[in-house]
């Protein structure tokens, strides 16, 4: 098929077959993470350009070579967001929100894009869910989103997840520290690849994160961040340990966890997953305390996690969990004949608004085609109408898994009785399953 054209390089089309799992997936974020009060927050797909450089860091690699920006009629410089914080940031700042009551809570899903070279779970666009909390430094709410994000995890049976964490440290700490690794990449240079050359100057933390083999295997032996932690972030990382015992989440501290975006302190955890290949990390998230200061507010204290939904798909998928199958169709109405055509599309529209999965011929197929069509559809029932059955105000209603066939008559009681007799099958179904597992 000569097509006018296809999709752009690194996106996804996310068809029906598939996104089922998808919503499945979200309703079970959203319940999880109102269970621990965040609210959903919307925010705009672009933003101004300097949020980004200032909220994410212009010497990261998402600001200086991944992200999409371009140039306004008006001589704007807008780009369409690498990640979903700095905008919840800002909106957080614009309308406000600070004189809310604290803690503030919010979650989001949000579609992110990014200019890199696409991979088996890594896409131009690509899409996130993630929760953050606003105003309060206690180590209790590390701990408290880490277990939400495990929550999640639990609930939809991901297997083998490794949580590791790590502190960066404030500011303060960091300097020291900086210097130590500076001299370290510096007396190690000619060995690690020219990128990490190019962060010793300006992001040497970076340089931890980069997975070429040869890098990996220098900073290895690197200066580790915990060794440099001031007494506030020593302390506050000690109680992040405390509560997460508390909650009996296993975890490995990992010192060379830096996260890719500037904003970062103290706090840093990463869900690390071996079922994915080279892309391991599946969650990501920790403090940023400085960030609303950065953009021109108040000193807030803030914190959050953002979840990857393609890579948690494919892990889903490579871990063969099985996602229900959306409602099956309760009822096909099949009709010969304009007036049985007519009263078929009444019978869907009353049973639609008595909150049933029906449909009817909207193609104008023949009976038998109908019939097909209702046994492709996967109808627990089908509903025969023709023109003697109009005569009669009467039709078939047909079990189309016993294939048991009863003549009823169209009035009031029939869409009660229905309704009666489709939901208790569903509940006769539900108390088998309950049945074979209990044997």
């Amino acid at each position: 098929m000569d097509l006018l054209t296809r999709r752009v390089k690194g996106t996804e089309d996310i068809l029906p077959g598939d996104s089922y799992k998808w919503q499945f997936i979200e309703n079970i974020m959203r319940e999880e993470s109102k269970s621990y009060g965040f609210l959903e927050m919307r925010t705009p797909v672009f933003e101004h350009t300097e949020l980004f450089e200032r909220g994410v860091g212009e010497n990261t690699d998402v600001v200086q070579k991944e992200m999409y920006t371009f140039e306004t009629k008006g001589d704007h410089s807008i780009t369409l967001r690498p990640e979903g914080t700095a905008g919840l940031a800002r909106a957080f700042l614009e309308h406000g929100l600070y004189n809310e009551r604290m803690p503030f809570k919010v979650s989001y899903f949000v579609s992110c894009y990014r200019y890199e070279q696409p991979q088996a779970g890594r896409l131009r666009e690509f899409h996130q869910f993630g929760v953050e909390i606003y105003g309060t430094e206690f180590a209790k709410a590390d701990a408290e989103l880490i277990c939400c994000a495990n929550a999640i995890f639990n609930r939809i049976q991901i297997r083998n997840l490794r949580l590791e964490i790590n502190s960066i440290g404030c500011h303060k700490c960091r300097e020291s520290y900086y210097q130590a690794l500076k001299e370290f990449l510096i007396n190690n240079s000619e060995e690690i690849c020219e990128i990490c050359q190019s962060r010793i100057e300006r992001n040497p933390m970076r340089a931890l994160d980069c997975k070429n083999e040869r890098c990996v295997e220098i900073t290895a032996k690197a200066p580790v961040i915990l060794d440099y932690l001031c007494e506030e972030c020593k302390n506050h990382f000690e109680k992040v340990k405390e509560y997460l015992d508390l909650a009996a989440i296993p975890y490995v501290v990992n010192g060379k966890i830096v996260r890719g975006l500037d904003y970062y302190t103290k706090t840093v955890f990463e869900f690390v997953s071996d079922d994915i290949g080279a892309q391991s990390t599946v969650c990501g998230g920790g403090r940023y305390d400085g960030l609303i200061e950065e953009l021109g507010g108040r000193p807030t204290a803030a914190l959050g996690f953002a979840l990857g939904m393609e890579r948690l798909m494919m892990l889903i998928e490579n871990q063969q969990i099985q996602i229900p199958r959306p409602e099956a169709y309760a009822l096909y109405v099949a009709s010969f004949g304009e007036a049985a055509q007519k009263r078929a599309f009444e019978i869907v529209d009353i049973l639609r608004r008595g909150g049933l999965l029906v449909s009817d011929d909207i193609v104008g197929r023949g009976l038998r085609p109908q019939l097909k069509y209702a046994d492709k559809i996967g109808a627990k029932f089908s509903l025969i109408i023709g023109e003697s059955e109009i005569e009669r105000n009467s039709a078939q209603l047909k079990n189309m898994s016993t294939g048991e066939v009863n003549n009823i008559v169209l009035d009031n009681r029939f869409f009660n009785e229905f309704i009666n007799i489709y939901f208790e099958a569903e509940k006769t179904e539900l108390l088998k399953k309950e049945l074979e597992g209990a044997i």
